[in-house]
């Protein structure tokens, strides 16, 4: 059961790509995360040391299979598991991003307070530019 779970759903436009692997490629790329986003998980990979948790690899958002329409994220550290689903839904034309978070322990409670809040700006940042990116032109 997790501790924490969110599910954000954009509209796409018609004719956009429908492969799931493409999505959370753009969703989760460097250049797909807002500058301000960039700042905020910085900020992250410096501060948690000070609670004991190791900072995230560069490869942390690397698909790891595609089951049917979405494309399955999924991390696990000694402080939370971390779980993400991006899926495309041609027929309704809609971008779905499910996130599902277990957290262990004091570090994975005290880590995750400001992820909390800013946990669905980013992600809705980050999809809202995907989508520019990827829609046609």
């Amino acid at each position: 059961m997790p501790d924490y779970a969110d599910v954000i759903v954009l509209p796409v436009p018609a004719g956009s790509p429908v492969e799931p692997r493409l999505w959370a490629e753009t969703i989760f790329s460097g250049a797909g995360v807002p500058l301000w986003a960039k700042w905020l998980m910085g900020i992250r990979q410096t501060v948690v040391t000070l609670i004991g948790v190791k900072p995230s690899p560069k490869d942390i958002f690397a698909v790891a299979r595609v089951v049917g329409e979405e494309a399955l994220i999924s991390a696990d550290d000694k402080h939370l598991d971390f779980r993400c689903g991006v899926a495309m839904d041609a027929s309704g034309k809609l971008l779905r991003v499910t996130t599902a978070v277990r957290l262990k322990g004091w570090r994975g409670r005290l880590y995750f307070l400001p992820v909390r809040v800013l946990h669905p700006l980013v992600v809705h940042a980050m999809m809202t530019r995907a989508i520019r990116v990827l829609a046609p032109r």
